[in-house]
């Protein structure tokens, strides 16, 4: 990965979970914050929802293989987090990188500049 360095602390994770933007699909769930760094840091989670080692390998493979088809498309300087769901072994490569290309690339655009408003967020704003 070019313009990638690997998320290890958890203290960033953390961060990202609690201080960052989520986009959430089917598939996966995306945080992102900026880091304020020359770098994106990207950290992957599977958890044992997902399945058995073998399906979380497979996950964890699909993820970092969508993004390296899909990096250079990112905005720099942002920690990322993307959380795998369990229908995530099951489906193609291309369909993860056509989404990321398409809709997650763009509203990574969207947090990094400021303009995006997560679903949560949303939903206070609309509740007021």
């Amino acid at each position: 990965m070019m313009y990638t360095e690997v998320m290890r602390q958890n203290k960033d994770f953390q961060l990202c979970y609690h201080r960052g933007m989520s986009l959430g699909t089917y598939f996966v769930v995306i945080y992102a914050r900026k880091n304020h760094l020359p770098v994106n840091r990207l950290g992957i989670t599977t958890g044992k929802k997902v399945g058995n080692a073998v399906c979380r390998s497979r996950a964890r493979r699909l993820i970092r293989q969508a993004w390296r088809e899909n990096e250079l498309a990112a905005p720099v300087g942002l920690d990322i987090v993307i959380v795998a769901r369990s229908p995530l072994p099951d489906m193609k490569s291309t369909q993860l990188s056509d989404y990321l290309r398409t809709k997650a690339i763009p509203a990574l655009h969207r947090i990094y500049a400021g303009d995006y408003v997560s679903e949560k967020k949303r939903e206070k704003r609309g509740s007021k």
